[in-house]
Parts: structure tokens; C-alpha cells; sequence
């Protein structure tokens, strides 16, 4: 691929907290990604919109108020509404054990809970990315 992966960085739903959000945008940036963060409180229909406008390879979301399970399906949903369906989409965050296997099995690729080295987010990105 001639040009860096594309990462959006989103903070879906009312968090206003997003310190995590922006370490894993600054370390892939420093992995050599194309990073874009949409900033605090982001509808799903905004995060669509953004990763369809910078032609995303990933959708990486970060969440820590508990509607990861209503929040993260529906933008899986409504990227594959707009026939996106070659984006690897992450999400991070604090998301109990038992609510992941739900997540994965909505189309969520992985999840990434606090203390996850970040070396770990980029080395999974680098290993399965669709590159389109």
C-alpha cells in the first residue's frame, strides 16, 4: 500500500473523558498511521460519516460510560448500511469481561480493555487490516 494506514479515533456516546483515547491516537501516530479523532460525545451516525468522508481503514472506538453494547453494534451496523464492510472496527475502553464475546459476535474485531499495551493495539491493527 503506498500510503499509511488510516485510523479514526472516536468517542462514541456522552464521555467526557477521553485521555485514553488520545494515548492510542498519539502511539499510532508514532507507529506511522494516519490518525484523525473526532473528539468527545460522537453520535454513531457521525463516527459513519467521518470514517466514510476520510476513507478509513479502521474505526477504533473508546468508551467508558457502559453503552459500549447499545453504542458499538450500531455503528458496525450503520457502516455496513453504507457498504462498508473492509473497515476493521476496534473498541476500547472499560468493558466488563462478559459483555465482549456480545461485542465480537456484533462485528467488533477486538476489544481493548484498560492496560493494554499499546504495542499490542498496533501490532493487531498491522497483522489484520483490509486493505482495500
Amino acid at each position: 500500500m503506498d500510503r499509511p494506514i488510516r485510523v479514526l479515533v472516536a468517542k462514541p456516546g456522552l464521555d467526557g473523558h477521553d485521555r485514553g483515547a488520545k494515548v492510542i491516537a498519539r502511539s499510532l501516530r508514532d507507529a506511522g498511521m494516519e490518525v484523525i479523532y473526532t473528539g468527545l460525545r460522537q453520535t454513531p451516525e457521525q463516527i459513519v460519516a467521518a470514517a466514510v468522508q476520510e476513507d478509513v481503514d479502521v474505526v477504533a472506538m473508546s468508551i467508558l460510560s457502559g453503552a459500549h453494547n447499545h453504542l458499538f453494534p450500531k455503528v458496525v451496523r450503520l457502516l455496513k448500511e453504507e457498504g462498508i464492510e473492509d473497515v476493521l472496527v476496534l473498541g476500547g475502553g472499560v468493558i466488563p469481561e462478559d459483555d465482549i464475546p456480545f461485542l465480537v459476535e456484533s462485528g467488533i474485531e477486538a476489544i481493548f480493555t484498560p492496560g493494554t499495551p499499546t504495542k499490542e493495539v498496533i501490532q493487531f491493527i498491522n497483522e489484520n487490516i483490509k486493505r482495500k
